[in-house]
C-alpha cells in the first residue's frame, strides 16, 4: 500500500487527509505510515496544530479485515500500528483536531478517542464492530468519548450512535453539514494556531497529565485480549464470514 493519506501545511496548520478508497480501512503498513507521519508533524517546528480528516464515504473503517482473514498472525503488526497511531495523536506535542463524516469505526474510534477536539458532520456515525470481527480493542478510547454504560452497550451490541447523540454526550465540539466540516475544523485550528506555541504545548502536556489513568496502558491491556481472541476458532470464523459476506456460524 502506498501512503493512504496526503499532507499539507499552511499557516501553522497541518492537514493529514485519509484518502484510501473504498472505506479508508488501513493494513498494517498503512497504520505504521500514519503513526510515523503524525510523529513527524508533531516534531515539525512549522506545525502548530494538526487536523485529521478524510475524503470518501466515511472517515475510517479501521483495519483491513481482508489482510487479517488471510493471515491472522499479522494481528501483531496491526496492533502495533494502531497503538503507535493512537499514541501519536494522544501524546502529540501539538493539539490534534479530528473532523469526521460518515462511518467512524474501529481504528477510527481509536484516533477520535485519542484526539483533543472533535468536529463532526451531521452524517457521522460512531461504532465498534470488534466483537463481530473476532477481535477486542477500542474500549479505552471509546470510554474517553462516552460514558461507561454507553460504551458497553455499543461494544456488546455493535450498535452505532449518530453525530447528534455524540454531541449530546459531550464528545463532539460541533456538528455541521458535511459541506461545512473542513471549514468548521479549520476555524478552531486557526484560533489555536494564533496563540503562543510554547503555552499551547505546556497546556497539552498538563491536560494529558491530569487525565484519569494512562490511556496507552489501558489500550495495551485490551490488545492482550485481542491476541487471546485470535486464538479462538470463532475469531477466524468472524473474519471469514465478513470477507465472504455471509452470516457467521459460531461454535463457542
Amino acid at each position: 500500500m502506498s501512503n493512504p493519506f496526503h499532507v499539507s501545511i499552511d499557516n501553522g496548520i497541518a492537514e493529514l487527509v485519509f484518502d484510501h478508497p473504498p472505506v479508508n480501512a488501513f493494513d498494517s503498513k498503512g497504520w505504521a505510515a500514519i503513526a510515523a507521519e503524525l510523529e513527524r508533524l508533531g516534531d515539525a517546528p512549522e506545525v502548530r496544530v494538526i487536523l485529521i480528516r478524510a475524503e470518501g464515504r466515511g472517515f475510517c473503517a479501521g483495519v483491513d479485515i481482508k489482510e487479517l482473514a488471510a493471515d491472522g498472525n499479522l494481528i501483531v503488526a496491526v496492533n502495533k500500528g494502531n497503538y503507535d497511531s493512537f499514541k501519536a495523536v494522544h501524546r502529540n506535542p501539538k493539539p490534534v483536531i479530528i473532523a469526521v463524516h460518515g462511518f467512524v469505526l474501529g481504528g477510527g474510534i481509536g484516533l477520535c478517542g485519542a484526539a483533543d477536539i472533535l468536529v463532526a458532520a451531521d452524517c457521522a456515525r460512531f461504532g465498534v464492530p470488534e466483537v463481530d470481527r473476532g477481535a477486542m480493542g477500542g474500549g479505552a478510547h471509546l470510554q474517553r468519548l462516552f460514558p461507561v454504560q454507553k460504551v458497553r452497550h455499543m461494544y456488546f451490541t455493535g450498535d452505532m450512535i449518530d453525530a447528534a447523540e455524540a454531541y449530546r454526550l459531550g464528545a463532539v465540539e460541533r456538528v455541521v453539514p458535511r459541506a461545512e466540516l473542513r471549514e468548521a475544523a479549520l476555524e478552531i485550528a486557526r484560533k489555536i494556531a494564533a496563540k503562543s506555541p510554547a503555552m499551547i504545548a505546556l497546556a497539552k502536556e498538563a491536560l494529558t497529565g491530569i487525565e484519569d489513568g494512562n490511556l496507552e496502558d489501558k489500550y495495551r491491556w485490551e490488545q492482550g485480549f485481542t491476541l487471546q481472541a485470535y486464538r479462538s476458532l470463532d475469531s477466524q470464523e468472524a473474519r471469514d464470514a465478513f470477507v465472504d459476506k455471509r452470516a457467521a456460524t459460531f461454535k463457542g
